[in-house]
């Protein structure tokens, strides 16, 4: 059998077979670490999910931050670069329990974006129900200036 096996005996000792949450570990669906039950100082690196769209107007760039708060969030923009940083605060109790799956990610992130030549520093943020909405306003496109020439 293959190391990575999750029938190889070494890997099946890994796992409690009384545990009732067990299968979710063994779901086809879930990789990596997150196929292993989350431990006390285990790093968990995370990302906010971001989408990017254009209309007529602006590019909205929308992200989700569920449980954060607004406080601890920035959004600033320097040479066409677009940055939304923060901290997302784990607010669980520690007490003695033995946690079996845990996806919900906490701690700082930063997410940065170069914007096209046409977005202007015309730029409103909302936050409102774990959503933070950034509204990038476009400026008209400069033409180039066509100069005559003189014989």
């Amino acid at each position: 059998m293959a190391e990575n096996d999750d029938r190889t005996p070494a890997r099946r000792s890994f796992w409690d077979e009384s545990d009732p949450f067990r299968d979710l570990f063994r779901s086809p669906l879930r990789s990596g670490l997150m196929s292993r039950p989350w431990s006390e100082g285990m790093e968990r690196a995370w990302s906010p999910a971001v989408d990017v769209v254009e209309n007529d107007d602006s590019y909205v760039v929308t992200v989700e931050l569920a449980g954060a708060n607004k406080d601890d969030v920035t959004v600033e923009c320097h040479d066409n670069v677009l940055t939304v940083k923060g901290e997302k605060r784990d607010e669980r109790e520690e007490k003695d329990e033995h946690r079996h799956y845990v996806e919900r990610s906490y701690g700082s992130f930063t997410r940065s974006f170069r914007m096209p030549a046409n977005a202007s520093e015309d730029i409103k943020a909302t936050f409102k129900d774990g959503v933070l909405t950034i509204d990038v306003k476009k400026v008209e496109e400069k033409k180039p200036k066509v100069v005559s020439i003189e014989s």
